[in-house]
């Protein structure tokens, strides 16, 4: 068995692999926002910008973690990380790395990536598109 084939064999595994990881760790910014856990400073008002944010992230996490509506929640996450990057971090500086947006910037593109590519065979969305 050659390198490429290798590659080949676990690209689409190791793609639910990141998507899980990135929904587990993006839900822990909904569950700090909205829970203050693990606790960083106490939770945000649930019906402000942040609680929102906090709402998107929890659920959209879980969303992506399960793969389950993949492609839309990873749309609608991709979207609110350039918001979150436009408000928050580019009127800090040009620089992602000075203005602290560089996570930012990196699930946007994660989740842009997952909103064309899916959840990969280990997601809901596969399994339930099987069923049928």
């Amino acid at each position: 068995m050659n390198l490429k084939s290798i590659f080949d064999q676990w690209s689409p595994r190791l793609l639910s692999i990141l998507r899980i990881m990135g929904g587990l760790l993006f839900m822990e910014h909904g569950t700090v926002k909205l829970f203050n856990f693990p606790p960083m400073g106490g939770a945000v008002e649930i019906f402000s910008l942040m609680g929102v944010a906090g709402i998107i992230e929890l659920a959209g996490g879980a969303f992506i973690t399960l793969g389950l509506f993949t492609r839309m929640a990873a749309f609608i996450m991709s979207g609110e990380m350039a918001f979150a990057y436009f408000m928050v971090h580019a009127p800090q500086g040009f620089f992602p790395i000075m203005n602290q947006g560089e996570l930012a910037v990196l699930y946007c593109f994660l989740f842009l990536y997952l909103a064309t590519a899916g959840g990969g065979p280990w997601s809901l969305d596969r399994f339930m598109r099987n069923r049928d």
